[in-house]
């Protein structure tokens, strides 16, 4: 076998590990499932980009990002924090989604939910299950 079939093989397995659809991008969802009145903040970024603060209201609002894999590897890291903003009591830090590299996905779905034990995380196909307790934010030092 010369290097080019052997290649092009390659190639067609790792574009066909994906169960989606060819180029269809990836996708990062957070979902705010906290109490009455507990908002939602969330601040994601990459390598090559910061997505900015979104704040999410409990219950009715989700916030969604889109991509394709890069070449080499993909990786967002996202802050949450929830509370009845300004004053936000708990906080979490965590990679939402790694990928790329040798094998690239296409329409790869991670779903995140907030609710108040924690970070809960599924591809969309199975049950939620806890990934992530938050972590209380400390009071600041008095003067």
């Amino acid at each position: 076998m010369n290097c080019f079939s052997f290649s092009f093989i390659i190639i067609v397995l790792c574009a066909g590990l994906s169960n989606a659809k060819f180029r269809e991008k990836n996708s990062v969802v957070f979902k705010n499932s906290l109490g009455v009145k507990n908002v939602l903040k969330i601040h994601c970024t990459s390598k090559d980009d910061d997505l900015g603060y979104h704040y999410l209201r409990p219950g009715v609002q989700i916030y969604e990002f889109r991509f394709h894999d890069s070449v080499l590897k993909t990786k967002f890291d996202c802050e949450l924090w929830q509370g009845r903003g300004p004053t936000y009591k708990f906080y979490a830090n965590f990679r939402a989604y790694k990928g790329g590299g040798l094998i690239a996905h296409y329409g790869k779905k991670n779903i995140w939910e907030a609710r108040e034990d924690g970070i809960y995380f599924t591809h969309g196909k199975e049950i939620p299950k806890l990934e992530y307790k938050w972590s209380p934010i400390g009071k600041p030092p008095s003067p």
